[in-house]
């Protein structure tokens, strides 16, 4: 028998990594990653927040329950990583927690409370006073297209708007192309983090009525620090594959930036300007059956 795995916290993890054409399986209890030609590629799963499966994937189930168990977020993407279609839960929303985020987003002063906060940590600075959610992203929304003609302005990149078909991502120039491919690795380990962190992301406080809706609040704090100025640097040069060489650039500002070791404390900063305290259990609701044993990871990684 093994001995039990002790999952390593999020923000010690790598960022992500990508797999292509393989199959995945477990073989002596270690993750591999074996190709057309029968190559074992050991990959250390547990110290990594996220894996993106890329076309030509195949994943065993012991494979994907071992992921689970260590805390580590599959997410099944299109070709170059610039669409996201599915991903398998590492952990799970904690009740308490996942009610703490309900309630915020439930209360109408306590939403505008948080929305004002993500406001105010992606700019820098105290939105206007006595405007709406609808008012704010309108400003939001005026400020972003200001953002990204300044980009393209300083890195010299030839700039329409954000325009992208999510049915054919290909019709989409160089530009938007590493734009989508930024972003979607901001969001895998955005989404990992909400995760480890026993938080739902669904429940959104701009962003509402999509499965990675609070993903999307999140990410959007601190994208135009990290991936957005890598996409259009790298979409200046135009290279044969944008989608590669964002994915790599991207990789390496995660590191260098310590992004995975920011993302919890960011959630918790922004739920608490909300300025609720966390809903207590009723007095007539019953405890575990099963005591909870110690945790060995973040709070929302399964036992």
């Amino acid at each position: 028998m093994l001995p039990p795995l002790k999952p390593i916290a999020m923000k010690e993890r790598i960022s992500l990594i990508f797999i292509e054409y393989g199959e995945i399986d477990v073989l002596d209890g270690a993750f591999v990653v074996i190709d057309k030609n029968g190559v074992r590629t050991h990959i250390p799963i547990g110290s990594i927040a996220c894996i993106m499966l890329e076309p030509g994937t195949r994943v065993s189930h012991r494979a994907a329950a071992l992921a689970a168990r260590v805390g580590t977020l599959l997410v099944w993407v299109g070709e170059a990583g610039v669409r996201l279609y599915a991903s398998g839960q590492p952990g799970g929303a904690r009740s308490d927690r996942l009610l703490y985020q309900a309630k915020l987003a439930l209360d109408d002063q306590a939403r505008l409370n948080v929305v004002r906060k993500m406001y105010e940590l992606r700019f820098g600075e105290k939105p206007p006073e006595r405007r709406s959610v609808e008012q704010l992203r309108g400003i939001e929304g005026a400020r972003v297209k200001k953002t990204y003609d300044n980009l393209a302005k300083q890195y010299g990149v030839s700039w329409t708007g954000r325009r992208y078909d999510p049915t054919d991502w290909d019709t989409s120039d160089v530009p938007n192309t590493c734009l989508s491919a930024a972003t979607a690795c901001l969001y895998g380990i955005t989404e990992a983090a909400i995760l480890a962190a026993g938080y739902a992301p669904a429940v959104g406080f701009i962003h509402t009525g999509k499965p990675l809706s609070f993903v999307y609040d999140i990410a959007d704090i601190v994208k135009f620090e990290t991936v957005v100025p890598v996409a259009f640097k790298i979409a200046a040069k135009a290279p044969h594959q944008p989608e590669r060489v964002v994915r790599l650039a991207c990789r390496d500002v995660f590191r260098e930036s310590k992004l995975l070791g920011k993302i919890i404390p960011l959630i918790e900063e922004v739920l608490t300007a909300g300025g609720l305290e966390p809903p207590y259990p009723p007095k007539e609701s019953v405890p575990p059956a099963i005591k909870e044993t110690e945790r060995l990871g973040d709070v929302g990684h399964r036992h």
